[in-house]
């Protein structure tokens, strides 16, 4: 396990916000996870590949447990499943299944995320998400010291919510998915097509977190964002981005209080607006 001291995570947020931690830690095998979480009191911040939080201070006087990098392994299991751990990159994982001819993972080629995160998001796009592909998830939890499995069908999946999302105590450890054989040069199209469609409606340009808002019902949020003229809307270095109105960008070192304030305006423009609470999809930390 790899430790650091006053060590800053803007390399682990995908908002690219610098934030300091008093300590981070990288698990690198099951016996990290225990040692860092059997002590349900000791209370860590968990990072997976940062890409749907806010850091919302600039400095931590909290420990830090970052599954990015580290904890990452990937192995096919029979012909058509594979196994995961909780730290690998989903665009490293559809690479994986390419690389081995199997299909499914396609549209998670250019979505940013890791594979623990994936899991407790329910992460997807274009009508598909990952419980669709999960078979079960290996995890810890910290309250009776075990790892233990679950099968998809007690992980009460909804959109973009999850047993983990409503436990965030557990730690989901692995995965194994259920994926099927296809055609390399077919599953190569669809990744390079859906590529290209995220980098022509969403500012990838810029560092961001994804959707800020979830989508109301019967509403989009972009159309209601554009109407009250709100793109390129900044406070500090944090801006509604003119290319997609559902995402803010850091566009000029911002700080998570920009990013928090920008957001906070946003919502209360909308609802004055349109009587419509915008819930925040990304987790503020």
């Amino acid at each position: 396990m790899k430790a650091f001291s006053n060590f800053n995570l803007r390399e682990y947020n995908s908002y690219r916000l610098s934030a300091v931690c008093r300590n981070a830690y990288f698990p690198e095998c099951d016996e990290d996870i225990r040692t860092l979480f059997s002590d349900p009191n000791a209370k860590k911040i968990v990072l997976g590949g940062g890409y749907n939080i806010i850091l919302s201070q600039d400095y931590y006087d909290a420990d830090f447990v970052v599954f990015s990098g580290t904890y990452n392994n990937i192995s096919l299991v029979g012909e058509d499943k594979v196994l995961c751990q909780a730290g690998v990159d989903m665009k490293e994982l559809s690479e994986f299944a390419l690389a081995n001819e199997l299909t499914g993972l396609e549209i998670y080629y250019d979505i940013p995320s890791s594979l623990g995160g994936a899991v407790v998001m329910n992460a997807g796009a274009g009508g598909e998400d990952i419980k669709a592909l999960l078979i079960e998830v290996y995890y810890y939890d910290p309250n009776t010291d075990t790892f233990n499995t679950i099968s998809v069908s007690d992980i009460n999946f909804e959109y973009r919510n999850s047993f983990f999302q409503k436990n965030p105590e557990m730690i989901v450890c692995r995965a194994l998915l259920q994926l099927k054989t296809g055609n390399a040069d077919e599953i190569k199209a669809k990744m390079d097509k859906t590529k290209e469609a995220r980098w022509a409606k969403q500012p990838r340009e810029f560092p961001n977190a994804g959707s800020v808002f979830k989508r109301p019902p019967g509403r989009f949020v972009g159309p209601m964002i554009d109407e009250l003229g709100l793109k390129g809307f900044a406070v500090g270095g944090a801006k509604v981005s003119e290319k997609h109105s559902g995402f803010i960008i850091n566009y000029a070192d911002a700080k998570g209080s920009d990013i928090l304030s920008l957001i906070s305006s946003v919502k209360a423009k909308v609802q004055d607006a349109f009587g419509v609470d915008l819930e925040v999809e990304q987790r503020v930390i």
